[in-house]
């Protein structure tokens, strides 16, 4: 039964409410490089799916600077009727899909409206003649330099976006064989959360992948079709593997970033909502961040007939084998954390709920370390 965003998505038109909604974000956001650090650390990231997680994270990081700029002046007299912040209060916690698309149309005009806006200093100086000689606050103005601030992000670039395609890098060679760890992200319409996959595969075509130019938009186009959250990483697998017979992918990985709970900001339920209610943490603190990490790799290898004389290579992927999980997850591994402060974590540890044995917890403290539990 689907869920009408009317009653799940809500737009944020108080002024101090966003500004806390995106402070909230950077903190959070800030403490993911950290946290990526740790499991490289424990061995579940190596330095190459690191960089791309921190490049990742880092567009993340500026899409919301983005956004917090655009939306600066919510709720206040500025002329113009801008709307306000849309978030998913009950999925995600995040913005919502189409305030990334917005984004992406928003970015394509950036040049040229940068050039019909007076600059930020003139805008500066604007606003000391208005208080000066109006002796009032520059809401126009304010809201002016903050537009102008927003478009200059998002012409800067690296942001997160809907979609952000495939890009391979070359990992050498193995058994003769070229192999590369591929990347891709997009922000999943169905749960509005940022969402990392990376793919190793080896490539046994005459053209290198990322130079041929019939494979490798065909490559891209495909990975972009399947990046759905609710497609299991074994249908993904299975079905690229069976779309190209000269790419044969080893293994598969996807993050979720999200979602994001929040006493003040979100309508979760279950023992995180007990948790964050009791906790009763100061601003900043009140909020806890789930991230799931999903891994398939290829068992074995298999050849079938292909055409009259043909043979091609076929994966075998490996599924958990612990208590027939691997026809539920379609993954050979999962594993769930979440990233909370101290004091959130602290209730969490006392009520000790049911289920959260097996999530990992990384708490966090304001002077930025970051502990595993």
């Amino acid at each position: 039964m689907a869920v009408d965003p009317s009653r799940t998505h809500v737009g944020l038109s108080d002024l101090f409410a966003s500004r806390r909604y995106f402070a909230k974000f950077e903190k959070i956001i800030a403490y993911l490089p950290r946290v990526a650090a740790t499991m490289k650390s424990d061995g579940a990231l190596n330095d190459g799916e690191l960089d791309i997680l921190s490049s990742y994270v880092q567009g993340i990081a500026y899409s919301f600077h983005a956004l917090s700029m655009k939306y600066l002046l919510v709720g206040r007299d500025t002329g113009q009727f801008l709307g306000a912040l849309e978030m998913d209060t009950v999925e995600s916690g995040f913005p919502v899909f189409n305030e990334l698309l917005i984004m992406a149309s928003d970015a394509q005009q950036a040049s040229r409206r940068l050039a019909n806006m007076p600059s930020v200093h003139r805008l500066k100086s604007q606003m000391i003649e208005h208080i000066v000689g109006e002796r009032q606050i520059p809401t126009k103005l304010q809201f002016a330099l903050s537009q102008r601030l927003y478009y200059e992000e998002l012409q800067n670039g690296h942001l997160f976006w809907a979609q952000n395609d495939p890009v391979a890098i070359w990992q050498g060679t193995a058994d003769g064989r070229g192999r590369y760890l591929l990347h891709w992200a997009v922000y999943d319409s169905q749960v509005n959360l940022p969402t990392i996959y990376l793919m190793e595969l080896d490539d046994t075509g005459r053209t290198a992948l990322p130079r041929d130019e019939r494979r490798w938009p065909e490559v891209q186009a495909h990975l972009m079709a399947q990046a759905l959250g609710g497609l299991k990483l074994l249908t993904i697998a299975k079905g690229f593997d069976e779309a190209f017979d000269d790419v044969h992918p080893k293994r598969l990985r996807r993050l979720h970033l999200g979602p994001m709970y929040s006493h003040t900001f979100t309508k979760q339920s279950g023992p995180i909502r007990d948790v964050l209610a009791d906790a009763k943490s100061p601003a900043g603190q009140d909020w806890t961040l789930a991230w799931t990490d999903e891994v398939l790799e290829s068992e074995r290898v298999v050849t079938e007939k292909s055409g009259w004389f043909g043979r091609v290579e076929r994966e075998i992927f490996a599924l958990d084998p612990f208590s027939g999980r691997g026809a539920d997850t379609g993954a050979t591994r999962m594993e769930r954390s979440i990233i909370l402060p101290e004091r959130p974590f602290q209730v969490l540890a006392e009520k000790n709920p049911a289920g959260f044995a097996s999530v990992t917890k990384y708490v966090v403290s304001p002077d930025g370390r970051v502990f595993k539990n």
